[in-house]
């Protein structure tokens, strides 16, 4: 497992954008807003296709 920090995520509405992109990519994860992070569950090109639809889509995406 690994955890991005996305700090622009501030709301619900992030979260639901950002959990759209990653499921459209078949990527398994989960989104906790209060600590601003996303967790990635699988391989290295996992992160890295989620960090590329995150940038996608207007999100910083960095490994914390």
């Amino acid at each position: 497992m690994t955890t991005l920090n996305v700090k622009e995520m501030s709301c619900n509405h992030c979260v639901e954008r950002i959990g759209k992109v990653l499921e459209s990519a078949g990527i398994k994860h989960s989104i906790d807003l209060g600590t601003k992070t996303v967790t990635i569950d699988g391989c290295e090109n996992c992160v890295k296709t989620a960090i590329s639809e995150l940038d996608a889509i207007g999100f910083t995406a960095t490994v914390a």
